[in-house]
């Protein structure tokens, strides 16, 4: 086989490999064709230099903080790819521009806030129509459950029994299936939704559990805009370290809400971390320990627990 042409071939070529061995290349792949076009258009020829891939990484258009070392970062399977062809390529060494990953504090919400999203997604335009519904019920869940939203949408009508309260997730990342008990409240909330849901589409093709008024399934981009115009209406302003509170916050909020109750019933946390790494659908452990947040309340149980272990030898 004669050698690729242009990077842009030799960067499908690399795709199609890393697919062939079972690899997500979803996120890589913009990443890399956006490398090579900007390679071309800077008329480079010949192996891979540092210097190009150090302008490329630092050339994004919206710049943040760690936008630079997270291209960086993807880029560097391809680089050591090309440098196992031909040694001439070379790897941009890692964490070169620092940690491409970096956890900015999450906007916790609250429970104010939580009745107020929920609230004034009910009232969407026009009255009475499905969307509505579908935004309430399905923030509403994300929110009670700790759900991914991608989880959350990609429900089908088989994945929710109503009748145990169990969800099972199947499209979960990592291609970790579980099933999600229900509390007995968000149970009742998804059979009304379902009800309407039935009525108002019941003769849709789609086999979603969430559904606008098309019956076409509710999509992750609709559903992010629907947030955001709620976020802006009510006026909210992010309490942690991103521009403005986000969905997977709703995550960060059930896992640090669900250890302030078991804080307070007294509940052994290193035990029962291990049910909710579970049921969040976490590879490890220390994934969930990485969303909790030192919210206040979290921070006057820890050390009320501490105190008493402390004076008496233990919890």
């Amino acid at each position: 086989m004669s050698a690729p042409a242009t990077l842009q071939e030799q960067v499908s070529i690399f795709l199609q490999e890393r697919r062939q061995s079972g690899f997500s290349v979803r996120a890589m792949s913009s990443q890399l064709k956006s490398f090579a076009c900007f390679a071309d258009n800077c008329g480079h020829r010949g192996p891979l230099t540092l210097d190009l891939i150090l302008r490329w990484a630092q050339a994004s258009r919206r710049p943040q903080r760690n936008t630079a070392a997270t291209r960086l970062a993807q880029l560097r399977p391809f680089a050591k790819y090309c440098h196992r062809l031909d040694p001439s390529n070379e790897i941009p060494p890692a964490n070169y521009l620092g940690q491409c990953y970096r956890r900015l504090t999450p906007h916790i919400y609250s429970p104010r806030e939580l009745r107020s999203l929920l609230d004034a997604a009910a009232r969407w335009r026009p009255a009475g129509c499905l969307r509505a519904h579908s935004y309430a019920t399905l923030f509403g869940l994300l929110s009670a459950t700790g759900l991914r939203i991608s989880e959350a949408l990609a429900l089908e009508l088989g994945d929710v029994d109503l009748q145990q309260g169990l969800l099972h997730i199947r499209a979960a990342k990592f291609n970790k299936a579980r099933y999600v008990p229900l509390h007995a409240s968000t149970r009742w909330a998804l059979q009304r939704y379902a009800r309407r849901r039935n009525a108002q589409v019941a003769n849709t093709a789609t086999n979603k559990f969430f559904v606008a008024d098309d019956g076409r399934p509710v999509s992750q981009r609709s559903a992010q805009g629907a947030f955001e115009r709620l976020r802006k209406d009510l006026g909210w302003r992010s309490r942690g370290g991103h521009c403005a509170p986000r969905i997977h916050d709703l995550r960060f909020t059930f896992i640090c809400r669900r250890l302030e109750n078991w804080y307070e019933q007294g509940v052994d946390i290193d035990r029962v971390m291990l049910s909710l790494y579970t049921y969040v659908g976490h590879v490890k452990v220390t994934s969930t320990y990485w969303y909790l947040a030192a919210t206040p309340k979290l921070m006057r149980l820890a050390a009320r627990r501490f105190q008493r272990f402390a004076a008496e030898g233990a919890i």
